[in-house]
């Protein structure tokens, strides 16, 4: 089953002049009663855009019904 998150993020945290930040609707193929804690979104935004997770920062997120 495909659950939906809205997630808003940044992208090299820490990094002057790097950063970026980003929002939106994430789907991701979870069981239906899973509820990600916030560390695993940001492995996998990390893992979806070929980062590591400790450049992405998880600023908000909630799962969408």
């Amino acid at each position: 089953m495909v659950a939906r998150y809205y997630a808003q993020f940044r992208l090299n945290p820490g990094r002057p002049g790097v950063e970026d930040e980003y929002s939106g609707v994430l789907e991701l193929d979870t069981a239906a009663n899973e509820v990600l804690e916030p560390g695993e979104i940001e492995r996998l935004l990390g893992e979806a855009l070929g980062l590591r997770k400790r450049n992405v920062e998880l600023l908000d997120w909630s799962r969408l019904h």
